[in-house]
């Protein structure tokens, strides 16, 4: 069989069970007959925003202080702001490794990628020494208009550049010791915040990102018409799953999702996904990335053909869209009042923070505008906002991770050649999950966010699938050897028994407050 033919086969698997689905929860009993959904916390609308390669340092290694210089957007902490485990002046001048950090200014935004596969970010931890990161994950040289300059993966930008997330971290509650729960790019980071597992990957072909059925890199997925390439299916449950059991709305919303070519399966003709936007260097981006789409990696929350929801009150439930959308259909249901309980958010390429094609002043735009119209949405009293990342995109972040789960292959380098961690068992014996990963930013943004607070609790990427199964699924757990049985709670950012009025909107080129 070939391979085209292999992949609408499994597509067409997808589309059958998606189909038993959809029988089993018809879209307009759903949508007419909604029912109460009971949260364990006031929280009754969580909106992950999922971003994309960034560490914690790279965006605030030297917050609250700014550097101001003429011409950027000034920035000055409110009084008593919390200090961030951030970079030390010992750190910056007499860093450890190869290179001294060095700040990025606003006209510096667009960078190259780093490298942050798996095994090279393991390498550069050293053991623990965060000192090789200019040997294993630099990339310092790349086409322009991105900037290139030796000692690149150690730069870092301030408030004057992130101003927007700086300013949220001043009203609302961030985290300064949340990790990524394995080492490796975009794609396990996408699983592990839906699953908590990246084991269980069935490659169409045999491929180095698949090794002894665990995915540790960035193939795309089998029932997608928007994949090229190798791709991969994943078994076991992820939250979509649960969330269905428990009838709970729910819905991944991604920028580019909407096809530009309609599918015709009586013809074997996929859709085609080829939407695109100029970034802030004047450069064409697609939009859809379908590795960025975890739910697409799984048959049970499969969208294969990108078909769009029944009707605007049907997003959220179960339809032909099976709850994989495009942004588009966020907004509509942000204005038409059908707010999912639970929505993850994927920016279209361009402004998804990822370094080579993306940057943070056109992620600071995505950001700003989501924010601000939930604020001015009927729902913003009960809503959170999480605003997370995929990867650390391999740049320089001093802190080194706890180690939660060993694993020992050749693709491991954490401790020794063939090592991540101590000799214990990996979680349900499972191998090639080294974590956790490097530090990444995490923020909470609501009326029941604690105010300009700093947490100190381990987290990881699975403490957000945590909090959804906590306050929606009476904390029932994916299993299996899921990450999320180890995650930290997102609970210590919260004061639950207090909402604080008024909304704070920023505007969006600037990341400056607007008003109150």
């Amino acid at each position: 069989m070939t391979r085209r033919k292999t992949r609408l086969a499994v597509i067409a698997v997808a589309a059958a069970i998606a189909a038993t689905v959809v029988s089993a929860f018809p879209a307009a009993a759903g949508a007419n007959n909604r029912d109460k959904q009971h949260t364990a916390t006031p929280i009754e609308h969580l909106v992950v925003i999922f971003q994309e390669n960034v560490s914690f340092d790279h965006y605030f290694a030297t917050y609250p202080n700014a550097v101001n210089p003429t011409g950027e957007p000034t920035f000055q902490a409110a009084p008593h702001t919390p200090p961030v485990n951030g970079l030390t002046p010992a750190l910056l001048t007499h860093n450890p490794n190869a290179a001294n950090p060095a700040r990025l200014d606003r006209s510096e935004a667009l960078t190259c990628d780093q490298d942050h596969d798996y095994t090279p970010e393991q390498k550069a931890f050293d053991g623990g020494k965060m000192d090789k990161f200019v040997e294993n994950t630099q990339t310092a040289s790349c086409s322009p208009p991105a900037i290139s300059k030796p000692g690149l993966v150690m730069d870092y930008y301030d408030g004057n550049t992130v101003t927007a997330l700086w300013n949220y971290a001043q009203h609302f509650a961030m985290s300064d010791n949340s990790y990524d729960t394995v080492f490796g790019p975009s794609t396990p980071g996408a699983l592990n915040l839906v699953s908590g597992q990246t084991h269980g990957a069935t490659p169409t072909s045999a491929n180095k990102e698949v090794a002894g059925g665990t995915l540790i890199g960035d193939l795309d997925p089998t029932f997608d018409d928007c994949s090229t390439g190798t791709t991969v299916a994943m078994s076991g449950p992820n939250v979509g799953d649960l969330l269905n059991t428990k009838r709970v709305t729910w819905g991944f919303f991604q920028g580019g999702f909407r096809p530009t070519t309609s599918a015709n399966p009586a013809s074997g003709t996929n859709a085609a996904c080829k939407s695109s936007h100029a970034n802030v260097g004047g450069a064409s981006v697609g939009d859809y990335s379908a590795h960025h789409q975890p739910f697409q990696y799984y048959a049970s929350t499969a969208n294969p053909h990108h078909l769009p929801p029944s009707s605007p009150a049907a997003i959220g439930h179960t339809d032909a869209a099976n709850h994989q959308y495009d942004l588009t259909d966020f907004s509509t249901a942000l204005q038409g009042g059908h707010l999912p309980a639970v929505s993850f958010l994927k920016a279209a390429k361009y402004q998804d923070g990822h370094a080579g094609y993306s940057d943070p002043l056109d992620e600071q735009r995505f950001l700003v505008d989501v924010i601000n119209a939930l604020q001015g949405s009927k729902d913003w009293g009960s809503t959170a906002v999480v605003i997370a990342y995929d990867d650390s995109d391999g740049w320089y972040d001093h802190q080194p991770s706890p180690n939660v789960n060993s694993s020992q292959s050749p693709l491991d380098a954490l401790t020794a050649p063939g090592i991540c961690g101590s000799a214990a068992p990996p979680l349900a014996g499972f191998q090639d999950r080294c974590g956790y990963g490097p530090r990444l930013p995490l923020l909470v943004i609501s009326p029941f966010a604690k105010q300009n607070f700093v947490d100190h609790t381990v987290t990881d990427q699975t403490s957000i699938l945590r909090f959804v199964e906590d306050n929606w699924l009476c904390g029932q757990r994916i299993g299996g050897g899921s990450f999320d049985a180890l995650a930290g709670p997102l609970t210590g950012m919260f004061d639950f028994p207090h909402s604080h009025a008024g909304n704070f909107i920023l505007d969006p080129a600037s990341g400056a407050r607007t008003q109150s």
